[in-house]
């Protein structure tokens, strides 16, 4: 295939965008594509990376999103503490400089965890059935003790007392386990 634009080159570029549902297809060499630039999210340079097509995909970069910006307003950049990353530049390069990262950018990073995962953003991992008797039984009680503060904190006392009694059995049944398992 020939590119749209010059009628020189092969086209090895090929872009297709869905408007009102209607169609239109363009077919560009690398050339004529780097001539067009920004509109075909090739604002980075003579290459076009994946990690320019995540960001335009998840909505991180500033060329995707439309902001209104008010005459007199500085816009001030976030920066991890510890590597002076910034955000933009985590856009451009997809991964962080280092752990801190993490927690300078966790405001920005969970709306995209979230969009990624199907609404979630916290990892609660599997556990292994052959093994998995305590851990199953751990886990159980840290869940009713989030329940257990969740109801405190809206007065309400009875199911708080019933979920109480629930913790203290799973408690010694874990305490009968270690006791008979040494």
């Amino acid at each position: 295939m020939i590119c749209q634009e010059c009628n020189q080159r092969p086209a090895t570029l090929h872009f297709t965008n869905f408007l009102n549902g209607e169609k239109t297809e363009l077919h560009l060499c690398e050339r004529c594509a780097q001539e067009k630039g920004e509109m075909f999210m090739m604002n980075n340079g003579p290459v076009f990376s994946i990690n320019s097509l995540l960001a335009g995909l998840l909505n991180m970069q500033p060329g995707f999103t439309e902001e209104k910006k008010e005459a007199f307003h500085a816009e001030e950049i976030l920066q991890c503490p510890q590597c002076s990353m910034t955000f933009p530049q985590f856009v451009k390069v997809g991964r962080f400089g280092c752990a801190t990262c993490y927690d300078a950018f966790r405001d920005q990073l969970t709306p995209i965890i979230r969009r990624l995962h199907s609404g979630n953003y916290t990892h609660n991992g599997k556990i292994p059935k052959r093994i998995g008797g305590d851990i199953h039984l751990r886990k159980t009680v840290d869940d009713l003790k989030q329940t257990l503060k969740n109801l405190i904190s809206d007065e309400e006392f009875e199911k708080a007392a019933e979920t109480r009694d629930q913790i203290r059995d799973l408690e010694r049944k874990l305490a009968g386990k270690q006791e008979g398992g040494e």
